[in-house]
């Protein structure tokens, strides 16, 4: 990967941050989905992202408005990064969830621009 072609200590270090950061934020939204798969995903994700996700990964099975859950937006991030959703499959982890939020990221950055 280019990016990570550091020359100095510093620029490690930054990296090494910004990945962190990312890394506590998937762990932290994999495990609230296991613990509280009911809770608002307003505690979790942007508005813009909500949206987004509604437009880009449709619900296989139509869901109310009400019943859009924390763990219903994080299947569709998972979705992004693989996960297949099928009803015998175990909840997605911190790799497909990774992979998925990328994917949101790369996606969200794009329709600013």
């Amino acid at each position: 990967m280019k990016v990570s072609q550091l020359r100095t200590a510093q620029r490690l270090t930054n990296l090494i941050s910004v990945f962190c950061i990312v890394s506590w934020r998937i762990f932290w939204m994999t495990m609230l989905n296991r613990s509280a798969p009911n809770a608002s995903p307003e505690f979790v994700l942007t508005k813009g992202e909500i949206q987004l996700l509604d437009r880009l990964v449709k619900d296989k099975i139509p869901v109310s408005a009400q019943r859009k859950t924390l763990s219903h937006y994080l299947i569709k991030i998972a979705r992004l990064g693989g996960y297949l959703a099928r009803a015998n499959d175990p909840p997605p982890g911190n790799l497909i969830m990774w992979r998925g939020l990328s994917r949101v990221i790369d996606i969200a950055t794009g329709a600013t621009l």
